[in-house]
C-alpha cells in the first residue's frame, strides 16, 4: 500500500462526481410493515435487560409506555421497576413472552449468548423488536433471526448506535461516489483488545482484567443475580467474579466473541455499508495460538469479497489490539488509534467514528464533496420507534444487521480453527473445514433449544 501511496501522490486525476445512492428501504431488503399507528399514538414496549447497556437503551425509548420489564439481576430489575412502577415485571424473559398481548415491540440487551433466544419469539409473535449488537452469538443464530425477520414483516434494528452519525453517511456518499475509485482493500483497526493477553498485550496493558484460565474458585453468587438464568443456553459453571458485570464476559467464548464481534459490529460496519457487503469467499485470521476458553487480546482477520454487481472484488482486514495495517506501521497514513483506510485506484479515505479524510491530502485540495444524499437520522432508537409506528425503513435491520453478524463471527471461526477458510453461505459451512460445524451452530445446555 506505500507504493500505492507513492503513485497516487504522484498523479493528477479527475473524480466522479455522480451523486451517492440513497440508503433506501430496498437496499437493506426492509419489508413493508402490515400495518401503522398513528404517531402520536405511544408504543407498549417489553425491555428485556435493564441494567448497564440495558438501562442506557431503556432511557432512549422513555417516550413510549414502558409495559413490561424483565432483568436476571433483581437490583437492575428493581432501578428498572422504580422508574416504571406500573411495568409487569420478571427476570425470566420466556415467561415474559406468556404475556405478549401486553406489548407492540421488544428492546432486547441481554449478554450476546442469549440474544437469539430472547429475540426468535419475540419475531415469531409478531412483534417489533431492537435488540444489541451483535444480533446473535453464532452465525447459525444470526441466519435464523436474519430469516424469522423476514418472516415476521415487522421493524428491527440492532443496537449499532454509530450507524445513526452524520459521519458514516458522508463515508459512505463519498466511496459510493466514487471519490478514490474503485476499491480494492479496506482496512479496519481497534486499539481496544479484551481477551487472552499475550505478552505483547500485556505489555501494552489493553486487558481490564488479565485472565488465562478457567477459574475453578466458586466464589458468591451476588445478591440478586440469577446465575442459572444469567448462563441461559451456555455450559453450566460455578459462578466466579471474573464473568461479571460486563463487559467481562465479552471475552469468554461460552458468552461472547470478544473484541471482534463486539467491536466489529460499529466498525465494519461502515465498509459493510459503503461497500455493499455480505458474504465473503474466503477467511483467514492471524494471531497466537487459540484458546479454548477466551478470545484473543489480539489478532487479525482477512476477508476476500466477490464482484457484487459492479463493484469490483475487494479485500477487507480487520485488526484488533497490537496488530495494524502495515501502512500504519510505516507512518505511511496518520497514526489514529482506531481508524477505517478504503483504499481505492484514485485515492484513500480514512475514517473513525466521528470524522475522515481523503488521503493524498494535497491532492484533494480542490475536490468539491457531493450533496449530501443520505438522510439524517432520527436518532438510532427513534428511527427504530418510527419504523414501529409507520412502517418506514430502519437501516440497521436484521436483515442488514444479519449478513454483518455472519462475517464477523465468521472471523473468529477462522482463527479458532487456524486455516484458512472457503465459505458457502448458502449451506452455512466451511467447505474446507467440518471442524468449523461445532462453532457454527454450538449445542446448548440442557432445556434451552431455537425452534
Amino acid at each position: 500500500m506505500v507504493d500505492t501511496l507513492n503513485r497516487l501522490s504522484g498523479s493528477r486525476r479527475s473524480f466522479l462526481k455522480s451523486t451517492v445512492v440513497a440508503a433506501s428501504a430496498s437496499a437493506f431488503g426492509v419489508p413493508t410493515l402490515l400495518r401503522a399507528r398513528n404517531l402520536n399514538e405511544k408504543l407498549n414496549l417489553a425491555i428485556i435487560g435493564t441494567g448497564g447497556r440495558g438501562g442506557a437503551n431503556l432511557r432512549s425509548v422513555e417516550s413510549e409506555n414502558i409495559v413490561a420489564l424483565c432483568d436476571v439481576n433483581e437490583n437492575n430489575l428493581n432501578l428498572a421497576t422504580s422508574r416504571h412502577p406500573s411495568a409487569r415485571h420478571t427476570t425470566d424473559f420466556r415467561k415474559l413472552y406468556d404475556h405478549a398481548g401486553e406489548f407492540d415491540a421488544v428492546v432486547i440487551s441481554t449478554c450476546e449468548h442469549t440474544h437469539a433466544f430472547a429475540t426468535l419469539p419475540a419475531l415469531q409473535l409478531g412483534k417489533h423488536v431492537y435488540c444489541e449488537k451483535p444480533l446473535t452469538h453464532s452465525i447459525w443464530e444470526a441466519r435464523k433471526i436474519r430469516e424469522a425477520a423476514a418472516a415476521a414483516n415487522v421493524a428491527t434494528q440492532q443496537g449499532t448506535q454509530i450507524h445513526a452519525g452524520d459521519n458514516y453517511r458522508r463515508v459512505v456518499e463519498l466511496i459510493r461516489g466514487g471519490a478514490i475509485g474503485s476499491v480494492s482493500e479496506a482496512h479496519v483497526w481497534v486499539n481496544r483488545a479484551w481477551g487472552r493477553q499475550s505478552a505483547e498485550d500485556a505489555t501494552a496493558n489493553h486487558d481490564i482484567v488479565s485472565v488465562r484460565e478457567r477459574p475453578e474458585e466458586k466464589h458468591a453468587i451476588p445478591s440478586g443475580l440469577n446465575w442459572d438464568l444469567w448462563l441461559g443456553p451456555a455450559p453450566k459453571r460455578p459462578f466466579n467474579n471474573v464473568y461479571v458485570p460486563g463487559p467481562k464476559w465479552y471475552r469468554w467464548w461460552d458468552f461472547g466473541n470478544g473484541t471482534m464481534s463486539d467491536l466489529g459490529s460499529h466498525w465494519i460496519d461502515l465498509p459493510f455499508w459503503a461497500l455493499d457487503l455480505d458474504h465473503p469467499q474466503t477467511i483467514h485470521a492471524k494471531g497466537p495460538a487459540a484458546h479454548a476458553e477466551i478470545a484473543p487480546a489480539s489478532m487479525e482477520v482477512t476477508y476476500e469479497y466477490g464482484a457484487r454487481g459492479d463493484r469490483a472484488p475487494v479485500e477487507l482486514t480487520w485488526y484488533q489490539g497490537s496488530h495494524k495495517p502495515q501502512i500504519w506501521r510505516d507512518g505511511g497514513i496518520p497514526k489514529w488509534k482506531s481508524g477505517i483506510l478504503f483504499v481505492g485506484d484514485r485515492g484513500m479515505l480514512l475514517s473513525d467514528y466521528g470524522k475522515h479524510a481523503l488521503l493524498p491530502e494535497d491532492e484533494f485540495v480542490d475536490f468539491k464533496r457531493p450533496e449530501p444524499t443520505i438522510a439524517k437520522s432520527l436518532g438510532h432508537h427513534a428511527e427504530w420507534i418510527h419504523a414501529c409506528k409507520t412502517g418506514a425503513a430502519t437501516t440497521c435491520n436484521f436483515e442488514y444487521a444479519g449478513w454483518l453478524t455472519e462475517a464477523n463471527h465468521l472471523g473468529n471461526v477462522a482463527y479458532r480453527v487456524g486455516k484458512k477458510l472457503t465459505w458457502d453461505h448458502r449451506q452455512l459451512r466451511a467447505t474446507n473445514a467440518p471442524e468449523a460445524d461445532a462453532l457454527i451452530h454450538r449445542e446448548y445446555r440442557k432445556g434451552w433449544k431455537l425452534t
